[in-house]
């Protein structure tokens, strides 16, 4: 191992660079924050990932923190505010998704389904550490992705096909894509 981060992630980049040294990869159990990450990675469906980072902020103002109870109240009033608001992705149907995939998190929740334990319970709690040699050889999807999606789309969400859900399992950790010669493979592992 070295001390070269991925590729993907340009140094010359600040918030890239935060992001991958931070955040992602690192195993997240918590199920808001959890299914924050899958509502942000549908609404970068078609955009790149650095455009949700650099509104990221303004759209968990926008949409109440990513607070499922407070989101599944949404009116189309309320809609149309969020709409309104350029610092956002403004995206009706994924607006309108976000909502539903919402009252779907509540729904799970009040049959005491954790959405964390649904998630995790893909990977039996456990992380798939992957060693890949350079970033351009992950792959955008998975047989386990396309389970999840399937899954995820027969409980009704939207926006979360398989790559979606790839990218999800990235982020949060369930899945370590870091590159081996990564100082953050180790350390994400050792997370783990």
């Amino acid at each position: 191992m070295s001390d070269v981060p991925c590729g993907w992630a340009p140094v010359a980049d600040p918030i890239y660079r935060t992001y991958h040294d931070t955040e992602w990869g690192v195993p997240e159990r918590d199920s808001r924050a959890l299914w924050e990450k899958v509502q942000l990675d549908g609404f970068q469906a078609g955009l790149s990932w650095i455009t949700i980072l650099r509104k990221r902020s303004s759209m968990r103002a926008e949409f109440d923190r990513f607070d499922p109870e407070a989101i599944a109240r949404w009116t189309p009033h309320r809609v149309e505010r969020a709409l309104a608001n350029p610092g956002v992705i403004r995206s009706p149907a994924k607006i309108n998704a976000m909502i539903g995939n919402a009252r779907i998190y509540l729904d799970m929740r009040d049959a005491g389904v954790s959405y964390s334990d649904y998630l995790w319970g893909f990977v039996d709690g456990r992380p798939i550490v992957n060693r890949l040699d350079h970033w351009k050889n992950v792959a955008a999807k998975t047989p386990l992705s396309e389970r999840i999606a399937k899954d995820m789309k027969a409980r009704g969400f939207k926006f979360c096909g398989p790559t979606i859900v790839y990218a999800v399992m990235q982020a949060v950790g369930i899945v370590n894509d870091h590159e081996v010669r990564c100082p953050r493979h180790a350390e994400v592992q050792a997370l783990a």
